[in-house]
């Protein structure tokens, strides 16, 4: 037997301005049916594999380092255009860790605190290993 992601859960003062956010940043994710407007407690984005993503209302504010975070690659175009698009989108850069030789991430915090990093794709990093 193997266990599959049924859903990611973020904590939320603002549940519903979380998920809107987070779905400019998602690609292949919509807004879960049932989904009231501002004010709902509970809401969530959907992929079309089923997976939710989860913004729960509590009262408290983030407060530490996240123990866990999503890793994000570009959907298209590169890592680059990618934080820049982050970027406009209000995430705040937490720590840029890209090197001058083309590697690594930015950590971003979104508009709660919540970490989450912009990584290379796959064809990023082939390419990178196809070079001369």
């Amino acid at each position: 037997m193997t266990a599959r992601i049924a859903n990611i859960s973020f904590d939320a003062r603002d549940s519903y301005s979380q998920m809107v956010w987070w779905n400019q940043i998602l690609h292949d994710f919509d807004v879960e049916e049932g989904v009231d407007g501002p004010g709902d407690p509970e809401c969530a984005l959907a992929a079309s594999d089923g997976t939710l993503v989860l913004f729960q209302q509590v009262p408290e504010a983030k407060t530490v380092k996240n123990r866990m975070h999503l890793c994000l690659v570009a959907a298209d175009g590169d890592r680059d255009g990618e934080v820049e698009r982050v970027s406009a989108l209000g995430a705040r850069v937490v720590d840029d860790r890209r090197t001058p030789d083309g590697r690594g991430w930015v950590v971003f915090a979104d508009p709660e605190g919540n970490e989450l990093c912009i990584v290379r794709s796959r064809a990023e990093i082939e390419a990178d290993h196809a070079a001369p």
